[in-house]
C-alpha cells in the first residue's frame, strides 16, 4: 500500500500535466471570511521567496514537498501559471519595487558584498508611492538594491522600518571572497540603520523574519484609518539552505524540501496573524519568487556544505536561474484579495513582477509615478471585469540584453547560436525549435524586440540567422 506522501507523489505529477495542459487547477477554497467593504483601502502583504522553482509547491505539482498553507492561499485567490520575473535577483527586485525594467536605470555598479551600486534615488518605489497615500510601510528580509551608504537602504526608499540583510546569504567566504560581514541590519526612516548582528545564524532567518512579521501585523492592525504595507523577502531557498532545527527532517524529502516547507509554515503564520487581527478580509496578499531555481551551479557554490541536490525544480520547464529559458524566469505566484479576486481562480494569461507594482498602486488608490511604467494593471482581469490579461507580451532581459520575447503563445529567443522559436502552449518545455518553419514570424518578432529594446534601454543579441532545428 502506498504511503500518504507516496500517493501524493502520483497525484502531483498528474496535477503538473493538468496545469500545463489547461486542466483543472489546484484545490478549491475553504470558507472565507467576509470581504472588505469596497471603499476600504486594503492592507498589502508581499511574501517573496528567493530562487523558488515553478514546480516547488504542491499546488504546482511537486510530488513530495507539502505546502498546505500556500495551497490554501491559492485556493482563496488567483494562482498564476505564466508569471514572469528576471533571471536573477537584483533586476527582479527592481521590477517588483519600481514597476520598471532595470535596463532603464543606472545603478552605477553591483549591489552585492563590496558593490558600490544602488537603486537610483530618482526611482519611486512601491513603498514610497504607498507611503504617500497614507500607508505605513515595513520591510523584513533581503534588500539587494544597494547598501554602501545610508541613502541606499530601504529606509531611504520609502520604508518606515527595515530588519534584514542587504544582499544574498551566500555573500561570505567560501562562496564569495569578501571581508564584508554577512550582517543583520535594523533601522527606521526617522533614525539611522545599524548593524545589529555580524555573525548570523542562518537557521533562524525564516523563523526570525516570521516572528517579526506577526508582531508587525499585530502592531499595525489596530491603527484606524491607516492601512499598512508589509514586504517580507525571504533569503531562502537560495543557497546555502538553512532551516530551524524543528523543521529538519520533517518533510522526509530532504533538506531542500524542509526549507520550502518552512516557508510554507511562515506563510501560514502570517495568514493566521491577519485572521486573528480581523484584517485578512481586507488585505491583499501576494506570494512569488524572484526567479527560478539555481540548477547550473558554479564551482564556488559546491563547497561549504552545499550539495548539487540542494536546489529546486522547474517542473517540466527548461532552463534555470541565470537563463532566459522558462525555468529561469517563470515562477509560482499567487494573489489573494477576498471579495474582489475569485477564490480558486486559475490565471493562465501572462503576468509579471512589474504588474504587481501597478496593480497594487491601483488597489490602494495611489497615483502612479509620472514616468513610463513597464507594468500593467491586472485587477480588471483578476476581478472578472475583463476576460483577458492586459499583458500581451513579456521581454526577457538579462544583464542589459533583451534576449527573448514572448508574444501570446510564441517565444523568440536570440541568446543562443541560432534563433529559437517556441510555441509555449503546445510545447511548454520549449523542446522544439520552430524557427526554421516560421522565418517570417522570427523576423517580425526580432523587429519587435529591437523596437522594445530601444524603448527600455536594452540591447538585442546579434544572433546568427541560421535555420532552426
Amino acid at each position: 500500500m502506498l504511503s500518504s506522501r507516496s500517493a501524493r507523489c502520483v497525484q502531483a505529477w498528474l496535477l503538473t500535466l493538468l496545469l500545463l495542459a489547461g486542466g483543472a487547477g489546484g484545490p478549491r477554497a475553504a470558507a472565507q471570511e467576509p470581504a472588505a467593504q469596497p471603499e476600504a483601502r486594503p492592507n498589502i502583504v508581499i511574501l517573496f521567496a528567493d530562487d523558488l522553482g515553478w514546480g516547488d509547491l504542491s499546488s504546482y505539482g511537486h510530488p513530495a514537498i507539502e505546502t498546505p498553507n500556500l495551497d490554501r492561499l491559492a485556493a482563496q485567490g488567483a494562482r498564476f501559471t505564466s508569471f514572469y520575473t528576471a533571471p536573477v535577483c537584483v533586476p527582479s527586485r527592481t521590477q517588483l519595487l519600481t514597476g520598471r525594467y532595470m535596463s532603464r536605470m543606472d545603478f552605477q555598479g553591483g549591489t552585492g558584498a563590496d558593490g558600490e551600486g544602488r537603486l537610483p534615488p530618482s526611482e519611486r518605489t512601491l513603498a514610497e508611492v504607498l507611503e504617500g497615500a497614507g500607508y505605513s510601510t515595513h520591510m523584513l528580509g533581503k534588500w539587494h538594491l544597494g547598501y554602501q551608504k545610508e541613502a541606499y537602504l530601504p529606509t531611504n526608499h520609502g520604508f518606515d522600518t527595515w530588519y534584514g540583510m542587504p544582499y544574498s546569504n551566500d555573500y561570505k567566504k567560501p562562496w564569495v571572497q569578501t571581508e564584508e560581514p554577512l550582517a543583520m541590519y535594523q533601522g527606521t526612516a526617522d533614525g539611522e540603520t545599524e548593524i545589529i548582528d555580524r555573525d548570523i545564524d542562518q537557521s533562524r532567518l525564516t523563523t526570525g523574519y516570521t516572528r517579526r512579521a506577526v508582531e508587525r501585523i499585530q502592531q499595525e492592525s489596530g491603527k484606524a484609518g491607516e492601512p499598512f504595507f508589509l514586504y517580507l523577502a525571504y533569503n531562502m531557498p537560495h543557497l546555502p539552505i538553512h532551516t530551524a532545527e524543528r523543521f529538519r527532517g520533517r518533510s522526509g524529502a530532504g533538506r531542500y524540501a524542509d526549507v520550502v516547507e518552512t516557508i510554507d509554515w511562515s506563510v501560514g503564520q502570517v495568514m493566521q496573524a491577519l485572521e486573528k487581527q480581523g484584517v485578512a478580509g481586507r488585505t491583499i496578499v501576494v506570494f512569488a519568487s524572484d526567479n527560478g531555481p539555481w540548477l547550473d551551479l558554479p564551482d564556488r557554490m559546491l563547497q561549504g556544505g552545499n550539495k548539487p541536490w540542494h536546489q529546486g525544480t522547474t517542473g517540466p520547464l527548461r532552463g534555470s536561474k541565470q537563463s532566459t529559458y522558462e525555468g529561469g524566469t517563470r515562477v509560482p505566484a499567487i494573489l489573494r484579495w477576498p471579495g474582489r479576486v475569485e477564490a480558486g481562480r486559475r490565471a493562465d494569461g501572462l503576468a509579471a513582477l512589474q504588474d504587481v507594482f501597478v496593480s497594487l498602486v491601483e488597489a490602494a488608490g495611489a497615483g502612479r509615478p509620472e514616468r513610463e511604467m513597464d507594468g500593467k494593471n491586472l485587477l480588471p482581469w483578476l476581478t472578472g471585469e475583463e476576460a483577458q490579461s492586459p499583458r500581451e507580451q513579456y521581454a526577457y532581459v538579462y544583464d542589459g540584453e533583451l534576449q527573448a520575447m514572448r508574444v501570446g503563445p510564441w517565444k523568440l529567443r536570440l541568446a543562443g547560436e541560432e534563433p529559437q522559436l517556441f510555441h509555449l502552449e503546445t510545447d511548454p518545455a520549449a523542446r522544439w525549435n520552430r524557427a526554421g518553419a516560421h522565418p517570417e514570424r522570427v523576423e517580425r518578432m526580432r523587429r519587435r524586440m529591437q523596437r522594445y529594446a530601444e524603448r527600455i534601454g536594452a540591447s538585442v543579441p546579434e544572433a546568427p540567422r541560421g535555420e532552426g532545428r
